[in-house]
């Protein structure tokens, strides 16, 4: 079971798709964190050992956010952020759980691809 932090820029079915999978997914609003910074979101996520689901361009950024330094960071970079792009995206990752590591990684997700960054591996499964 993966443990999920979904942002508040994502619509709330972004974690009902995991629990659905058998995961663990809270959304900042379940935890009252709406508006708060981006470091303080990535500090809890880093407190509860959650793998942060974001559409915010800021978490890619790996100087600020080190993918080694969390559970995981996945960035959806949606042309189309609505809310049936965003549950396709979602459920396109969704299976690769099983094979691939979230833990110190960055997934950045698009309609087309997804590339894993972390220390001991990128790619596009």
């Amino acid at each position: 079971m993966i443990k999920f932090k979904v942002d508040e820029n994502l619509h709330s079915d972004a974690a009902d798709l995991p629990r659905d999978h058998g995961h663990d997914a809270l959304t900042v609003f379940d935890q009252g964190l709406r508006g708060q910074p981006d470091s303080d979101i990535a500090s809890v996520c880093r407190r509860e050992a959650r793998t942060i689901v974001t559409l915010d361009l800021d978490f890619s950024d790996i100087r600020v956010y080190p993918p080694e330094d969390y559970e995981g960071i996945i960035v959806l970079r949606l042309n189309d952020q609505s809310r049936a792009s965003m549950l396709q995206g979602l459920g396109r990752i969704i299976p690769l759980f099983e094979n691939e590591s979230l833990a110190g990684h960055l997934w950045i997700v698009d309609e087309h691809q997804i590339r894993i960054r972390g220390a001991s591996q990128s790619g596009s499964p």
